[in-house]
């Protein structure tokens, strides 16, 4: 387990501040603002905290504003409803006295029921592709000068690991279909608490997607010249799953207009099983002054 992972489990133990009241630190992984993933697994965490029965299936988050990296975030969970089969969250991430995430989750009982799913799509094995360390290194080399945020970014290590089947540069972008796969894990063993999964799963399910909705039309997320941010996030939770186990992420984007893209996700375990699906908005604005 490498120190970014633990540091990543660390983030997700919430302080207890008081009843319903929790409370968790950020950091900096190179962006302009909080890691959408850190706040939206933390209040997951913070969600769960308050259940007695019940693993969370779905939740539904929307981005309210940036977060400060330097500044722990409280989380305020109100207890919308306790019911037989399913349980309901409401969850404020709150930064300076306003909210920066608003998230409602709902946890089921578990229970058997009918199945059914898509099939996963043949791709490498993750074993057979380049790791994300090899191809920065290799981006950067190409790059040559490059500005030391963007350098910080692609050389800091992460609580994630990643294996890109079809690698697409964001410090050179060429036009590409609105589709990749990546697999990914967890950079290290985790303990077996399958919340604890979860909430790295939701975590990790954050990366990649905007750059999914960006690869159409050439453009990166280390553009100066465009304005990107995650608006809003579902997370769907079909099956049991270990993060740190090998999974697939099948992204594509259908349709972006107005500034916005849509970009939607399924993710596979290594025996083909549909543990999760994702679906999110994002800004992705030219700036005026790039149009001109």
């Amino acid at each position: 387990m490498n120190r970014q992972l633990q540091d990543l489990i660390h983030l997700l133990d919430l302080e207890t501040l008081e009843y319903n009241l929790f409370r968790g630190p950020s950091r900096d992984l190179g962006g302009r603002s909080v890691f959408g993933g850190q706040v939206i697994g933390q209040a997951l965490v913070a969600a769960s905290r308050t259940v007695e029965r019940g693993i969370p299936h779905s939740l539904h988050a929307y981005f309210l504003r940036p977060g400060d990296m330097a500044t722990p975030i409280v989380y305020e969970v109100d207890r919308v409803r306790d019911g037989n089969s399913f349980t309901t969250r409401r969850v404020q991430a709150i930064q300076f006295g306003q909210p920066i995430l608003s998230m409602m989750a709902s946890f089921q009982k578990e229970e058997p029921g009918l199945e059914h799913q898509v099939t996963m799509p043949e791709v490498p094995p993750p074993e057979s592709l380049a790791t994300e360390e090899a191809l920065h290194e290799q981006w950067l080399a190409k790059a040559g000068s490059v500005p030391e945020r963007v350098r910080e970014a692609l050389t800091r290590q992460l609580a994630i690991e990643f294996r890109r089947v079809q690698p697409w540069n964001p410090l050179a972008p060429e036009q590409r279909e609105p589709r990749q796969y990546i697999w990914f894990r967890a950079a290290g063993r985790l303990p077996d608490d399958p919340m604890l999964h979860q909430c790295v799963l939701a975590y990790a399910s954050d990366f990649n997607l905007l750059s999914t909705a960006m690869r159409p039309h050439g453009k990166s997320w280390f553009d100066p010249k465009m304005a990107v941010a995650s608006i809003d996030h579902a997370v769907w939770f079909h099956r049991p799953l270990r993060a740190d186990d090998w999974l697939l992420y099948a992204m594509d984007s259908p349709t972006a207009q107005s500034a916005r893209g849509l970009s939607r996700g399924e993710i596979f375990d290594r025996q083909g099983r549909l543990v999760a699906s994702i679906a999110q908005e994002n800004l992705m604005r030219v700036l005026p002054q790039a149009r001109s």
